[in-house]
């Protein structure tokens, strides 16, 4: 075959345009590389989709993922009349054939385990919540209670991934992931979206976490969470190597930088951008995450208002004032993890840990928003994968129970960020098993933390292997009864 002919049938259509010197894609590349000299004011991240759909309500979400599923049970759902039903079977009528966990299915028996703490009604709201959460009840009129969140997923990791990601099965982009891909970053020396973790008291050996619970998936990985870490350097590989200083990392990241722009111009490859794009964030990085970090301009009354525990990096108290600070800074999307909440037995010793851990952290988060005028531009969600059954898993005592998954209805709170305070929202029937008024799914939850970023989750979309992906999928509902 004639060279010159087979050439011509090897250029492919990526090679045609990234041979155009003024084509789009080199354009794009000048303009993250400069962004002061080519953006519009206000454009502070070239790398997002575009501008909200809706006027946003929230600047930012902090989510406090309780990792391994809290009984509903035991601290927002009381159930009185229980107590005359101590250690009698649940009744066929209320189980209805429902899908069990392998851990249960094979009991003789599904023995009724009342909850032994004491419920109250708190604020002007009257909203009951349990003695285990004096914190939380103490900020009911702040928050919005929601009793009948389902799911399909019976499953620890699928239902915190349906959680994250709005599927089951591993590999799609994260909740926070649509925020920063939709959004941007309102802050260029920080990533839109950061992920922490921090091990409970109550099952600190429970359910693992994944790193692609808070991955891109299919988006550019740019967008992906950062993980702030709980003991040495915050971030991986943030500190320079020994014998490497500013000028020459500088000097290092501004040559891979020529290369990787030689090698976008070839392919107009995406992921090349994400990769300069990180290597800069890096940079900027070594300064903004160690003044991000130093706690020591906070003042002691921070630290007592957050709890014993604020003063300990990689604590749950510790991360939700770190969470604060990273608001002020504009990060957009915030996620806590914190594990131990899988209390298949010896749930009343380990459920009061795990409350000791989140009680005056999570109301301390609330309230310091509130006071320095944040709350209302912040979303914070307070919530499980699924919850737990009213029958006990294993043996039952008067004063000690197990609770095994159950999908079909749990608890979840939200404030600020425009949800109305004060509501307890949705009806379950005497048992907590079954919805009897105004479910919410999944869905309807990432729908209406889309839409109150400005984001409507149905258009916000993004087209891989032939397909427009969203997060909500087909469906999901924007919940505007709990809207101000």
């Amino acid at each position: 075959m004639d060279p010159r002919l087979e050439e011509k049938l090897h250029i492919n259509r990526r090679h045609f345009f990234g041979k155009c010197a003024t084509g789009i894609g080199g354009a794009a590349l000048a303009s993250m590389m400069n962004p002061e000299a080519s953006a519009a004011p206000g454009d502070i991240d070239p790398l997002a989709a575009g501008l909200t759909h809706i006027a946003p309500k929230a600047k930012r979400v902090i989510y406090l993922f309780q990792s391994g599923a809290p009984s509903q049970l035991d601290i927002f759902d009381p159930k009185p009349q229980m107590k005359g039903m101590f250690d009698k079977d649940l009744p066929d009528s209320i189980r209805m054939g429902q899908r069990l966990t392998g851990m249960t299915s094979g009991q003789a028996r599904f023995p009724i385990a009342p909850s032994i703490f004491k419920f109250k009604k708190h604020g002007e709201s009257g909203m009951e919540i349990s003695e285990l959460m004096p914190h939380i009840a103490s900020m009911s009129d702040d928050i919005c209670l929601i009793r009948t969140m389902h799911t399909e997923a019976i499953n620890h990791d699928p239902a915190m991934t349906f959680f994250q990601t709005g599927f089951q099965l591993a590999g799609r982009p994260s909740m926070g992931s649509w925020v920063s891909y939709g959004l941007g970053s309102a802050n260029r020396d920080l990533p839109a979206f950061v992920a922490l973790s921090s091990r409970g008291t109550g099952r600190p050996s429970c359910q693992p976490l994944y790193d692609r619970l808070w991955g891109s998936g299919f988006l550019p990985s740019v967008h992906q969470g950062v993980k702030f870490r709980g003991d040495g350097d915050p971030v991986l590989y943030l500190s320079d190597p020994p014998g490497v200083d500013k000028t020459i990392r500088r000097r290092m990241l501004d040559d891979i930088a020529k290369l990787n722009e030689q090698s976008y111009a070839e392919y107009q490859d995406p992921e090349i951008v994400t990769r300069i794009e990180q290597y800069e964030l890096a940079y900027r990085m070594q300064t903004s995450v160690p003044e991000l970090t130093d706690l020591s301009d906070e003042p002691e009354s921070t630290f007592e208002m957050y709890g014993p525990n604020s003063k300990t990096r990689g604590t749950y108290a510790a991360n939700c004032l770190l969470a604060r600070r990273l608001a002020e800074r504009g990060v957009r999307f915030i996620q806590l993890y914190h594990m131990g909440w899988d209390q298949h037995g010896g749930l009343p010793k380990q459920i009061k840990g795990q409350c000791m851990d989140t009680d005056q952290p999570s109301a301390a988060l609330i309230a310091d928003l509130k006071q320095r005028g944040m709350l209302d531009e912040t979303l914070v969600i307070w919530g499980g994968e699924f919850g737990r059954t009213i029958y006990s898993q294993g043996n039952l005592t008067e004063t000690d129970y197990g609770r095994d998954h159950h999908p079909k209805n749990f608890c979840i709170f939200m404030a600020g960020g425009g949800v109305k305070g004060g509501m307890t929202y949705g009806e379950t029937d005497d048992f907590s098993y079954n919805i009897v008024k105004d479910p919410v799914h999944v869905h309807d939850l990432q729908a209406t933390i889309m839409h109150q970023m400005g984001l409507d989750h149905e258009r916000l979309t993004y087209k891989y292997q032939g397909r427009h992906f969203r997060l909500t999928d087909v469906h999901g509902n924007v919940m505007n009864q709990l809207l101000a």
